[in-house]
């Protein structure tokens, strides 16, 4: 029999996939689906395809660490005016943190996930690192960028190399009922996107008006609360002006927004901490990296400064738009990423 491997199934076709194409490579598996929200649906499409499979499936019911671990940061740094990805949140201390101890507790020597991402051995360095997916357009090693050298050293992606269509194609062809289901566009604690009214109802707070300035202090209207407004949005504004007009900073003690040109929006330097290092040992010299400020960002070449309190400044080459502070921000060397760390201050 194999070596024993713990499948993280969410209900979606790619984790479904994933359990198929472990056991054709002759693992004993196990699913296991995280219950991080009171919805059922997705645990009842992983049981279907766990019986298919014929491997056990069970449920890890982690709605309060979830709410610990991941929301509560995530409405802490909206209301600090910055704009979190609690998916890496999400990946580094419940997927492949909390998911990583109970597939240990069960004799599993490895967890699976259904990432569009590859996992290598760097000799040269002697270190695992995450490399990026051969399909570009479904790459999802920038959130991968925080798992830690133990977490990667037993965790396996069987879909790296695949396609989204070949995944599909697979799941047709065994009848699995998710075959064609929908990829959730949103966040999976916000459906329909709708960031502002969730934190209303989570906190129990209503964000009040103040104004909306220029890029010289003038007032040009009023906003609906702060932190509906996200760097960059043109979209929604409630004001008039003669050119288009975009979210270029936020201040929550003074609960203004301010709107400038797209001009405004580019900035050439960050300051991010936070860090996690990948293919490379925590550096203690400059170096030179394409650092990718967000997930649908495409990376770009940048002077990479590591400091001795863990704090890194990234200087790129040349201007970025909106850089954001909260997202994540990860270093690359062609497909291998270095690094990631989380964007605090933006110059």
């Amino acid at each position: 029999m194999g070596r024993k491997v713990m499948i993280a199934m969410s209900g979606g076709v790619d984790s479904s996939v994933t359990a198929w194409l472990l056991l054709r490579q002759g693992y004993k598996c196990v699913g296991v689906t995280m219950r991080q929200r009171d919805e059922t649906a997705d645990v009842r499409d992983a049981a279907d395809v766990a019986r298919r499979l014929g491997i056990p499936h069970t449920v890890a019911d982690l709605r309060e660490e979830f709410a610990e671990r991941v929301i509560a940061p995530f409405v802490r740094s909206y209301e600090r005016g910055d704009t979190p990805n609690p998916c890496v949140t999400c990946n580094r201390f419940l997927k492949f943190g909390t998911l990583l101890e109970i597939a240990r507790d069960m004799g599993a020597d490895y967890i699976a996930t259904g990432h569009y991402a590859r996992i290598c051995w760097t000799p040269s360095a002697s270190r695992w690192a995450v490399r990026k997916g051969l399909e570009a357009a479904r790459d999802q090693s920038y959130v991968l960028a925080c798992l830690t050298q133990a977490q990667l050293s037993r965790t396996l992606f069987p879909l790296g190399r695949l396609t989204k269509a070949e995944t599909r194609q697979i799941a047709a062809e065994q009848g699995f009922l998710n075959a064609h289901k929908r990829d959730s566009q949103d966040i999976c604690f916000i459906p329909g996107g709708d960031y502002a009214g969730f934190l209303e109802r989570y906190t129990g707070k209503t964000y009040p008006p103040g104004d909306i300035l220029d890029t010289d202090g003038r007032v040009l209207g009023v906003h609906r609360g702060a932190v509906r407004y996200t760097l960059g949005q043109r979209k929604g504004l409630g004001v008039s002006a003669p050119e288009p007009l975009y979210v270029c900073g936020k201040s929550m003690p003074d609960n203004t927004v301010t709107l400038g040109t797209n001009e405004a929006l580019f900035r050439r330097e960050l300051v991010s901490d936070d860090w996690v290092w990948g293919a490379i040992p925590p550096p203690d010299a400059p170096f030179r990296a394409c650092a990718k400020i967000r997930y649908r960002h495409t990376e770009a070449p940048a002077d990479v400064s590591p400091s001795p309190d863990g704090t890194v400044t990234i200087r790129f080459d040349a201007p970025q738009r909106a850089i954001t502070t909260g997202q994540a921000v990860v270093l690359y060397r062609n497909d291998v990423v270095l690094g990631g760390g989380t964007i605090t201050a933006v110059n």
